[in-house]
């Protein structure tokens, strides 16, 4: 049996929704616009997040409200197939947000399927959560600088890393980054199949060549392949390649050019539960790593994604790390990693912890549609 098939038949009754906005500074320096997304039925109420990004989108979204009529379906595999159908982004340019706004869905779905059944998650897919190992994924400001970093371990000398390397890194910073947290960085996300974002990086070979030379053994995740000289000097460190932007489907696994021995598993880039348990499958099967990744979830998406750690990957190096760190200066009180189990005994819910940031923001604005 499938790991969908174990959920697909179950019984769910929707009869309405409301749209809960939340915002909240980052540490990447934006500010963070999430809807968390309530389905209501049979006194039950399911919750998931919609992490989608664009501001414009989400305005058009909430002003909308609950204009889907979602009661139709009888079981979760026939729900889903409603919101397939839908038009979830009116007016929409990028083709992600659909994805991302249906997965905040599907999760509420799951999680309002799962309490109106009295079951968990891992009651439903007979699978035991275990204690999650998480990654800080890190950004070192404008310019570049072991600030962060450095702050950061102040406070959690424990951590590990996965960082962005920048256009504008150079050999001195790299050996700060070294003197700073030797041998804690796990992970490096070049992001290359970014365009017209605030992260974008233009390929640069003497980048890579630093980096593959400070840590050996770490993460290459989205690469610039596309540029010859970088494919060239990735040659003997393919084993070491990830993939986190280009996979929305099981097809941009397997269809790409050399099977990875690790991919990024973002759920929100699936969009619907079906998609996102075909991946799990596969990877299981085929012997293909998997390590979950987020959105600067804000509600209640970023313990969902804990939660689907927890069951199919919970020793890799998961850029899941609690919201408490999304903070711009995180306070104490946020757990270590490995993040003990927290799941609750029934739904789709998993307590993220967030303590207050060690300096007050700007508070979260929260309203219901």
């Amino acid at each position: 049996m499938s790991t969908y098939d174990r959920i697909a038949g179950l019984p769910v009754r929707v009869e309405g929704y409301s749209l809960h906005s939340h915002q909240r500074p980052t540490s990447s320096g934006f500010l963070r616009t999430s809807v968390e997304i309530h389905l209501h039925g049979g006194g039950h109420t399911g919750v998931g997040e919609d992490a989608w990004y664009d501001d414009d989108d989400i305005a058009r979204f909430l002003e909308a409200g609950p204009v889907l009529d979602l009661t139709g379906g009888a079981t979760l595999d026939e729900a889903s197939g409603i919101l397939g159908a839908a038009d979830l982004v009116p007016g929409g340019q990028n083709p992600l947000g659909r994805l991302f706004r249906r997965w905040g869905f599907e999760a509420a779905l799951l999680d309002l399927a799962l309490r109106q059944a009295g079951a968990s998650l891992a009651d439903a897919l007979d699978r035991t959560p275990r204690a999650v190992e998480y990654v800080l994924s890190l950004r070192l400001g404008e310019p570049s600088s072991v600030a962060p970093l450095a702050a950061r371990l102040e406070r959690y000398p424990g951590l590990t890393f996965k960082l962005d390397p920048t256009n504008d890194w150079d050999p001195e910073l790299v050996r700060e980054i070294e003197r700073v947290a030797p041998g804690r960085v796990h992970s490096l996300d070049f992001k290359a199949l970014y365009s017209g974002t605030l992260v974008d990086t233009r390929p640069d070979p003497g980048l890579y060549r630093l980096c593959l030379e400070a840590w050996p053994e770490a993460w290459i995740e989205d690469p610039h392949l596309t540029d010859p000289a970088i494919a060239e000097l990735l040659a003997p460190h393919l084993d070491r390649v990830t993939w986190d932007a280009p996979i929305h489907a099981l097809e941009d696994i397997t269809g790409l050019a050399h099977t990875p021995r690790m991919v990024n598993i973002k759920p929100c880039r699936f969009g619907s539960l079906r998609a996102l348990m075909a991946v799990y499958d596969h990877c299981e099967a085929a012997g293909i790593g998997m390590y979950g990744g987020g959105f600067f979830e804000i509600a209640a998406g970023r313990g969902q994604i804990q939660y689907l750690a927890s069951l199919f990957h919970p020793d890799a190096p998961n850029d899941v790390a609690p919201r408490g760190f999304h903070w711009p200066d995180p306070g104490p009180g946020i757990p270590p990693s490995p993040l003990a189990p927290a799941a609750h005994p029934t739904g789709f819910r998993w307590d993220d912890a967030d303590p207050p940031p060690a300096s007050t923001p700007e508070p979260d604005s929260t309203h219901a549609s």
